[in-house]
């Protein structure tokens, strides 16, 4: 069972070779403004700054990582990172959510080799409006050590 945040290297990958997993459960139920699409929830235009999707999705989209999904399930999720093929990920989602995503990841094809990964597990589950330490996310979304520092 995942219950702190882990991360496997992904500090070492430069943020555009990253991408961000987040859970659509950690969307404000009754006030989330965004659209489910085929490709998860599209927070475009989003300005609810007090979302915790707002937030971390802002933090790496500012930091330039490659690409961010929102997604309702795990299969999204698997997808998603078939067809982007990242060099690093950060996942939040539930304990149940991650070690089958870890799992998934570990089976799957990769071009360029396994992504590093970092997970950071949901304070309260439920899948609906789910709860993250929302400064710890933001931590390991902005960590980064250069080669240079290594």
């Amino acid at each position: 069972m995942i219950e702190q945040a882990f991360n496997n290297g992904v500090d070492k990958v430069p943020f555009a070779q990253r991408v961000l997993l987040l859970p659509y459960c950690l969307r404000p139920s009754q006030d989330c403004p965004g659209k489910m699409t085929k490709q998860g929830l599209d927070c475009t235009g989003c300005t609810l700054v007090t979302c915790a999707i707002y937030q971390l999705r802002t933090a790496a989209v500012e930091a330039g990582y490659g690409d961010v999904c929102i997604a309702p399930g795990g299969r999204l999720a698997v997808r998603f990172l078939a067809e982007r093929q990242p060099a690093g990920v950060v996942a939040i989602a539930c304990s149940k959510e991650l070690e089958e995503g870890l799992e998934a990841v570990d089976q799957m094809e990769w071009a360029n080799g396994r992504p590093a990964a970092a997970v950071v597990p949901l304070l309260r589950d439920g899948c609906v409006d789910t709860e993250v330490d929302v400064a710890a996310a933001r931590a390991v979304i902005l960590s980064y050590t250069s080669r240079q520092e290594l």
